[in-house]
């Protein structure tokens, strides 16, 4: 293999993959790494059709993988049909100071393949709420700045939803959305009629309800509703790297993919003050190899491209790679799922639902705004839903055997409504990852340590979504309601962001306005890791449009002979 590029792209995961695409569509010979190994679409979905009777365990894992495994077994999605798009906890240790649940999907398409596929566009409410309420450093860039990369990257993936006039989650560019159902529908006339300001919405998802042109262009279908979409599409039915970027920039001729290559760091060179290159351990002969590059994306993921500008030292950069103030690895941040909240909807009966939708409903924040409402700063998103159990719900002293039971069964059961959060957290100094000094993985680099925490501001959000969503479901005739905090680490929402946040000013902030690193202009990083903030809505999307920015700014700046 050829060891120079004009681009070199660290991970293949969501924004990784687009990062190639728009440099190899753009005319830049592109190498892409990825530590794990090569995934191809459809080949390697093992049980993309397979019957819940087919699995050994019918969906769950053995005993002994929970007990080898309790990290891994917590992530949303996992189970006996998405295993092998997970790693095991004892492959990639880290080490915590406090609990935090870091999920990694170390595979060529990275976490894309089982990402929940969320795709709210930010308001300029979050762009500018840190620094209009003080909370936070300013974000360099407003919602206008990326717009119409918003645009971009929704056409080329397909998302489906409404435009539903808004302001706190803005329009986009849509395929037609799914259709609620009775219940749902219910529901978003009655928090209109009492709240006036809550939107019960149809979710804006990455989910081909209708594919256009460029879909089919990709090798995509259309979504057969199965809601199995974290197995791996053999319709391409959800955006993924695997099915839409990557064979995307392959047709270019431009794009080198190589697996099986953990970045050991950066490497910058004095005499031009720019980054040369990167150093790479093959993971399976534990050779080391040089790759060089005019630019380098960083698209690891956050806290995996934080660890690797960390391990990037230098005598210029002693600390890490562009850490002059002790900025780099600090103001990490995640999102707050802790509070749920679910009830029984009396009525109904005549109506079920069919087909699995693969999308939710989304209300859209209604939290701290214009203004500063409550006693805590951030907002929420909701994720919502209506539901019917296929069967009639049993006392325990009903007899559960038996003609009476069968006929029992035979009956629907109730519908119901849930409720689950989404909520902005603050990006604190303290809240930080650093490197182990002892301690290394299999190829000699240092583990990750990661020091992160709640603080009073989330537990006062937690507590305001409790009590309003019960308030929700009573408003819209829900009965046994339960709400609960189920206390989980930060992490487990696998939204970490930050890390290396974009900002105007060079010692508090590593990125500026197009990510690149402030002391070494060549080095973008696109991933959660520049995330100033994190805002309240699903950040993958946002990534996405960064990238393509980003990139695009490259390119120009490469043509220029900036770069």
């Amino acid at each position: 293999m050829e060891n120079e590029f004009d681009a070199i792209v660290v991970g293949s995961g969501i924004s990784g993959g687009w990062a190639a695409k728009e440099l190899c569509e753009q005319g830049l010979k592109t190498l892409v790494l990825e530590r794990g190994r090569n995934v191809e679409h459809i080949k390697d979905y093992p049980t993309m059709m397979m019957n819940p009777w087919e699995f050994e365990h019918r969906g769950s894992m053995t005993k002994k993988f929970y007990d080898e495994n309790p990290l891994i077994t917590k992530a949303a999605g996992f189970g006996e049909d998405t295993a092998h798009f997970f790693i095991k906890d004892a492959d990639h240790p880290y080490e915590q100071k406090k609990p935090f649940d870091w999920i990694r999907g170390y595979q060529v398409g990275g976490k894309s393949l089982i990402w929940g596929r969320a795709t709210q566009r930010w308001s300029n409410y979050e762009f500018t709420a840190p620094k209009r309420f003080g909370y936070g450093t300013p974000w360099p860039i407003e919602y206008s700045d990326v717009a119409p990369w918003y645009s971009h990257v929704e056409k080329f993936i397909g998302v489906c939803g409404n435009k539903d006039g808004i302001e706190a989650m803005p329009d986009g560019e849509f395929l037609p959305p799914f259709e609620m159902n009775c219940v749902e529908q219910h529901a978003k006339k009655r928090l209109l009629e009492e709240y006036g300001n809550r939107y019960l919405v149809q979710g804006r998802w990455a989910q081909l309800s209708e594919p256009k042109q460029v879909h089919l262009d990709q090798g995509r279908g259309q979504c057969q509703c199965r809601n199995m979409c974290m197995r791996g599409c053999p319709y391409g039915g959800y955006f993924s790297s695997n099915t839409s970027t990557l064979p995307w920039a392959e047709k270019t001729g431009n794009l080198t993919l190589r697996p099986f290559s953990v970045v050991h760091s950066v490497i910058y060179d004095d005499a031009t003050g720019k980054a040369s290159g990167v150093k790479v351990i093959d993971t399976n002969t534990k050779e080391e190899i040089i790759y060089k590059a005019k630019v380098i994306f960083l698209n690891a993921s956050a806290l995996n491209s934080t660890l690797v500008l960390l391990n990037s030292k230098s005598e210029r950069f002693p600390n890490g790679l562009g850490n002059d103030h002790d900025v780099l690895g600090r103001y990490v941040g995640f999102h707050l799922y802790r509070g749920w909240a679910n009830g029984r909807m009396p009525g109904f009966e005549d109506k079920y639902v069919y087909g699995k939708n693969p999308t939710e409903c989304i209300i859209a924040n209604y939290r701290n705004l214009k203004e500063r409402d409550t006693d805590f700063v951030g907002g929420y998103t909701i994720f919502s839903g209506g539901y019917r159990n296929r069967v009639d719900e049993l006392p325990d002293s009903d007899v559960q055997i038996g003609a009476d039971y069968k006929h029992a069964i035979s009956r629907m059961g109730s519908w119901y409504m849930y409720m689950y959060m989404q909520g902005e957290t603050i990006m604190k100094h303290e809240n930080r990852v650093t490197l182990s000094e002892t301690k290394t993985d299999q190829w000699g680099i240092p583990l990750i340590v990661t020091d992160v925490g709640y603080d009073e501001n989330d537990e006062k959000m937690v507590k305001d979504f409790l009590q309003e969503s019960r308030a929700m479901l009573e408003t819209i005739g829900c009965v046994d309601i339960e709400t609960n905090d189920n206390k989980q680490a930060p992490g487990l929402d696998i939204h970490e962001m930050g890390g290396a946040r974009m900002g105007d000013d060079p010692k508090t902030s590593m990125l500026n306005k197009h990510n690149q690193l402030h002391a070494c202009p060549n080095v973008f990083v696109t991933d959660g890791a520049c995330m100033t903030s994190t805002g309240n809505q699903s950040p993958s999307i946002l990534y996405m449009a960064l990238t393509a920015r980003a990139a695009t700014y490259a390119v120009d700046q490469i043509k220029n002979g900036v770069l």
